[in-house]
């Protein structure tokens, strides 16, 4: 139970770290849906260099923790992140990227897939 409670925390603290790059990823987001290049845009969170997706943060030049790539479900699928047969359960469970931001976080944790709200102009 406890070891339940330091995981949930410690994504609520990636989950807060994220906010600063919300209006970049959103941006993203929309670009990725808007050139059709995928319907499921994911983001890699990551403290190490990733070979997957398109850097769009790299955390030595921003002082972050993170560094963060642009990639999508097909990208995961040709890299055998994401199965071919498992796919119809990974498009059930993706949140409608309008209004959420996929995020793929490699961490202390080990990867998992979380789901942030994208923040709505005003």
């Amino acid at each position: 139970m406890e070891e339940e409670m330091k995981e949930a925390e410690k994504l609520l603290v990636i989950e807060n770290e994220m906010k600063r790059y919300n209006a970049l990823l959103s941006a993203a987001s929309d670009k990725i849906l808007r050139s059709n290049a995928s319907a499921y845009p994911i983001f890699v969170v990551a403290k190490q260099p990733i070979a997957l997706g398109i850097n769009l943060i790299d955390r030595k030049k921003v002082n972050s923790n993170w560094s963060i790539n642009a990639s999508s479900l097909e990208e995961f699928v040709s890299n055998k992140l994401v199965f071919e047969q498992k796919v119809p359960d990974f498009k059930s469970t993706y949140k409608d990227p309008k209004q959420f931001l996929c995020l793929f976080v490699l961490s202390d944790l080990g990867a998992q897939f979380l789901f942030i709200p994208r923040e709505v102009e005003g």
